[in-house]
C-alpha cells in the first residue's frame, strides 16, 4: 500500500510561477500531482505557500556550534544536532556542511579532527538523529601546508560533493586592501605593528609557495572523483580565467564586479550570501549581493552564517525589484544550486522529484520576515 499526503489550497511555488489554491500529492516520498484548484481532503495550507525544501551549499553554522568560543570544543554530535535543527527550522532540506581542510598560527584544527567531525555526522544520520540531508563541502585553504594533508582523511567519502579553492591571504581576493586585512586581522585581534608584520611576511611566503601546486592538485582529484569545484572571493579576470581552467562550476563571493559578470558570462553560478541581501551590504566592505542581483548575474544564495537568511533573502529580494519575481528569487536557494552540484532529484516542485517541501507563511509584518509552519523530506515531516 502506498504511503499518500495531500496539500491543498496552497500558493505553490512553480519554477514557471505560482499556482494559487493548489493541489500537491505526494505518493511514497515523491512528488506525484499537482494541480489547479482547491481540494476537499487533505491539509489545508490557507493560502500558506508551498515552496521547495532549501538547498544550502555553504554554510559555516556548523563550525560555530562545534567550536562556540575560541579554544571550546563541543560534543560534536549535540553540535550537529542544533546545526541540523536551526537548518531545518530555517527550511533547509538539504545541507552541505563546510568543513576547514588546512590550518595555520591563526587557527584551524588539528589532523583528523574534520574527518571525526564527518564519521559523527554520518553516524548521527544512520541513528536517525537528523532532519535534513548532510553532504559535505570541503573548505580547502591552498596557501596552508597541510591542506593536501587534511584533504587526503576524505579520499574515499562520497559525502564529498563540494570542494571550494580558497586563499586568504592579505592584497588579494576578499582582502584585497590592506585596511581590509589590518581590520580583520591585525585591530581585531590585537596585534602589535611588529607581530601584523611578520603574520603578513608569513601569509605571502606560503601563498607563493603553496596556492598554485595545491590548486592545481585539488581541481584534479575532483575532477577524477566528480566532485564540483568552487573557486572563492575571484577578484580579476585572471582569477576568473584560473577557474575556467579548474573546471570551476560555483564561483563563491566574487568580490568585484568585473569578476562576477566574468564567472556568470562562463556558465558558473554565482554565490553570494545570503545575509548580504537582507543586509544590503556585504560586511566585509566588499560587493553588494543586491548589485548583482540588478544586473542579472546573482544565481545562488548561502546563508554562510545565519540560517534563516537563506529563505529570507528571496522575499527580501523579489519584494525589492520589479524584475525579480518570487519564483526566480526562491530558484537561487532551491533548483539552480541543486543542478549546479548534480542533484537534479531536487529543488522543484515537479513529479517525480523528491518531495522535499516547506510550508511557509509570509507577510510584510514584523518586517517581512518570513515563517516556516512546516518541513517535509522525501515526504517524512521533519519539522
Amino acid at each position: 500500500m502506498s504511503n499518500e499526503t495531500v496539500f491543498s489550497n496552497a500558493t505553490v511555488v512553480l519554477e514557471s510561477g505560482l499556482l494559487l489554491k493548489g493541489t500537491v500529492v505526494i505518493r511514497d516520498g515523491l512528488i506525484a500531482e499537482i494541480s489547479e484548484g482547491a481540494s476537499s481532503v487533505g491539509e489545508d495550507f490557507g493560502g500558506d505557500y508551498l515552496i521547495p525544501g532549501l538547498v544550502e551549499l555553504h554554510t559555516d553554522h556548523l563550525e560555530s556550534h562545534y567550536s562556540p568560543r575560541p579554544g571550546v570544543r563541543w560534543n560534536k554530535t549535540a553540535a550537529i544536532q542544533a546545526h541540523d535543527a536551526q537548518v531545518v527550522t530555517s527550511g533547509i532540506t538539504t545541507v552541505f556542511d563546510c568543513l576547514r581542510m588546512g590550518s595555520d598560527e591563526d587557527g584551524g584544527f588539528e589532523k583528523g579532527e574534520m574527518r571525526d567531525m564527518a564519521d559523527a555526522i554520518q553516524a548521527a544520520e544512520k541513528d536517525d538523529r537528523l532532519r535534513a540531508e548532510h553532504l559535505l563541502h570541503l573548505r580547502c585553504e591552498v596557501a596552508s601546508d597541510n591542506v593536501l594533508d587534511h584533504f587526503s582523511d576524505f579520499e574515499q567519502d562520497p559525502h564529498v560533493r563540494l570542494v571550494s579553492l580558497m586563499d586568504h591571504s592579505p592584497g588579494q581576493r576578499q582582502f584585497q586592501t590592506m585596511d581590509q586585512y589590518t581590520l580583520y586581522y591585525k585591530t581585531k585581534k590585537g596585534l602589535t605593528d611588529e607581530a601584523f608584520a611578520r603574520f603578513v611576511a608569513k601569509r605571502l611566503e606560503a601563498s607563493a609557495q603553496y596556492s598554485g601546486e595545491h590548486r592545481d592538485t585539488l581541481a584534479r582529484i575532483c575532477a577524477e572523483r566528480g566532485i564540483t569545484v568552487a573557486s572563492h572571493d575571484d577578484a580579476t579576470l585572471a582569477h576568473v580565467e584560473e577557474a575556467k581552467g579548474h573546471g570551476v562550476r560555483l564561483a563563491e563571493f566574487p568580490t568585484s564586479l568585473e569578476a562576477a559578470d566574468a564567472s556568470h558570462q562562463a556558465g558558473m553560478s554565482v554565490l553570494m550570501g545570503a545575509p548580504n541581501v537582507v543586509r544590503g551590504g556585504s560586511h566585509s566592505g566588499n560587493i553588494a549581493a543586491t548589485d548583482l542581483a540588478e544586473r542579472g548575474v546573482l544565481d545562488v544564495l548561502s546563508s554562510d552564517y545565519i540560517p534563516l537568511s537563506l529563505l529570507h533573502a528571496p522575499f527580501v529580494l523579489a519584494h525589492r525589484y520589479e524584475a525579480i519575481s518570487l519564483p526566480q528569487a526562491l530558484a537561487m536557494v532551491t533548483s539552480t544550486p541543486a543542478r549546479t552540484v548534480g542533484l537534479d532529484d531536487r529543488g522543484r516542485i515537479a513529479p517525480a522529484l523528491r518531495a522535499d517541501l516547506v510550508r511557509v507563511r509570509y507577510s510584510e509584518n514584523q518586517g517581512g520576515v518570513p515563517v516556516v509552519r512546516s518541513v517535509w523530506r522525501q515526504g517524512r515531516r521533519v519539522a
